[in-house]
């Protein structure tokens, strides 16, 4: 195999990794309760030191 096909095949690999992982981001989050969705987003910006209220 020449360099250029497995720079292909690597970029192919990235971008079947890439769209499983974002339909299963989509499917995750479209499925979790408002509840959840926020406490996630409020204890990520306190454990930055950012600021919420």
């Amino acid at each position: 195999m020449d360099q250029a096909a497995s720079g292909a095949v690597g970029t192919r690999a990235a971008a079947v990794v890439t769209l499983v992982f974002g339909c299963a981001l989509v499917f995750v989050v479209g499925f979790a309760h408002a509840t959840t969705l926020h406490n996630a987003g409020h204890d990520t910006r306190h454990a930055m030191a950012f600021p919420c209220h």
